[in-house]
C-alpha cells in the first residue's frame, strides 16, 4: 500500500507541474522515437562512405546533409542517440543497483558495519572518478561499449546513490514497524526488501531521474573528449565533436548542431522531471 500510494504521489506532482509534465512527454517520445527508427536502420549501410555526397547541406534526400565521408546525417543521429541513451540507462541502472543495496546495508545495520562501510565510501570517493576512468580505458586494449558501461558502473556511478540510501535506511531503521518485525523473528533480509525498501521508493526514483542525465552528460563529453565509447561507435557526443573544427563550426553547423541540441532537450527534460520527483519525496515540498 505504501507504493501504491508513493507512485500515486509523484504521479500528481508531475501532473501539476505542466513544465515536468511536458518534459517527461517529451522525453518518452524522443526516446519512443530513437529506438523504434534504429530499429529499422542497417548500421554497416548507414557507415558506407559516399564520396559523391560529402558535406552536402541540410535538404532534398539528406534532411540533416550529410559528413565529410557522405554518410546521412540523420542516421546518425539516430544511431548516435540510441547508443547514448543505451549507456545512459545502463549505467544509471547498474550504478542504482549497487548503490542501494550499498546503502540499505550500511543504514540498516548501523554500528561498525555502518562505519566500516563508510570508510569504504570515503575513500573510493576521493579518488578522481574522471581520470581514473580515463586510466583504465587507456589500459584496457580493444575495450568495448560493455567495458566503458562497467567501468562507469564501478567507478562512481553507484556513490551517491549509497550516500542518500544509508541516511534514509537510518531513519527507517528507527521506526515502530522495523522495530515490530524484529520482534517478531522477521529475517533481516525480508525487513530490507520487503519494508524498508518500499518506503524509500519516492527517493530512489528521484535519485535515478537525476542520475540518467549527470550520466548521460558524462558520457557525451568522455566520448567528446576522445576518451568514452569505443571509436567508430557512433555517439551524441562523437557528434558534436565535428564542432572542433572552426570550418564545421561557422559553416556545418548541420554536423554537430542537432547533436546539441538533442543533448540540452533531453537534459532539461529530465532535469524538470527530477525536480517535480525530487518534491514528491519531500512531504514539506510537495505541492499536492
Amino acid at each position: 500500500m505504501e507504493t501504491i500510494s508513493a507512485w500515486k504521489i509523484m504521479w500528481k506532482e508531475i501532473y501539476n507541474d505542466k513544465v515536468a509534465l511536458i518534459g517527461l512527454i517529451l522525453f518518452v517520445a524522443i526516446v519512443a522515437a530513437v529506438y523504434i527508427w534504429a530499429a529499422f536502420i542497417d548500421p554497416v549501410a548507414a557507415d558506407v562512405v559516399n564520396l559523391r555526397a560529402r558535406q552536402l547541406p541540410p535538404g532534398g534526400e539528406f534532411i540533416l546533409g550529410t559528413d565529410s565521408a557522405g554518410r546521412d546525417m540523420l542516421t546518425q543521429l539516430i544511431l548516435s542517440a540510441r547508443n547514448s541513451f543505451n549507456i545512459a540507462f545502463l549505467v544509471t541502472l547498474g550504478g542504482a543497483v549497487i548503490g542501494i543495496l550499498f546503502g540499505l546495508i550500511a543504514g540498516f545495520y548501523g554500528g561498525h558495519v555502518d562505519n566500516a562501510m563508510m570508510r569504504f565510501l570515503n575513500f573510493v570517493g576521493m579518488v578522481p572518478a574522471l581520470m581514473i576512468i580515463i586510466v583504465f580505458i587507456t589500459l584496457i586494449p580493444n575495450y568495448t561499449v560493455v567495458h566503458f558501461a562497467l567501468i562507469m558502473i564501478l567507478v562512481f556511478a553507484w556513490q551517491g546513490t549509497a550516500v542518500i540510501i544509508r541516511v534514509k535506511s537510518l531513519q527507517q531503521g528507527r521506526m515502530d514497524y522495523v522495530a515490530a518485525s524484529k520482534t517478531l523473528g522477521t529475517p533481516n533480509v525480508v525487513i530490507i526488501f520487503r519494508e524498508v525498501l518500499p518506503n524509500l521508493v519516492s527517493i530512489v526514483v528521484s535519485n535515478l531521474t537525476l542520475n540518467l542525465a549527470f550520466n548521460m552528460g558524462i558520457e557525451t563529453g568522455l566520448t567528446f573528449l576522445g576518451f568514452g565509447l569505443p571509436f567508430g561507435t557512433p555517439s551524441l557526443g562523437r557528434l558534436v565533436f565535428y564542432a572542433r573544427t572552426p570550418a564545421n563550426l561557422t559553416e556545418r553547423a548541420w554536423l554537430w548542431l542537432p547533436a546539441a541540441l538533442l543533448i540540452i532537450i533531453m537534459m532539461l527534460c529530465i532535469n524538470f522531471v527530477g525536480q517535480a520527483l525530487n518534491r514528491a519525496a519531500d512531504a514539506k515540498k510537495r505541492t499536492v
